[in-house]
């Protein structure tokens, strides 16, 4: 049986590892997410203003719940070298309960430091 949970991904590329942890601190910091998963070499290929692109990107997965995605988005639309960074939202319908409810708790904003 599947049970709805409010728990999301984010996922977003962005372009370097150091620019990927900078923000993801921030958003640690604000209790915006739980964790962040970051994969340092990413090749993508893309069309951009016309033209076929390729180069190397990280790609995050960030872990948080619901109510967080504007502010997530919003900090990361501020702070990213991209004009267009790639935001998306993934809804997460089940997963171990353990791990669900530790995402909830470290993104509350009374949860212990």
């Amino acid at each position: 049986m599947t049970h709805q949970t409010n728990l999301i991904y984010i996922f977003w590329t962005c372009r370097d590892k150091q620019e990927a942890k900078k923000i993801v601190y921030g958003l640690l910091d604000q209790r915006l997410i739980a964790c962040a998963s970051i994969f340092p070499e990413v090749e993508s290929l893309y069309r951009w203003e016309g033209n076929i692109e390729e180069g190397q990107e990280v790609k995050v997965i960030l872990k948080t719940i619901l109510k967080h995605f504007d502010a997530v988005q919003s900090h990361i639309q501020k702070h990213s070298s991209y004009e267009v960074p790639e935001i998306l939202q993934v809804d997460i319908a089940q997963g171990n309960p353990r791990y669900l409810s530790w995402v909830v708790q470290e993104t509350s904003l009374n949860a212990p430091s």
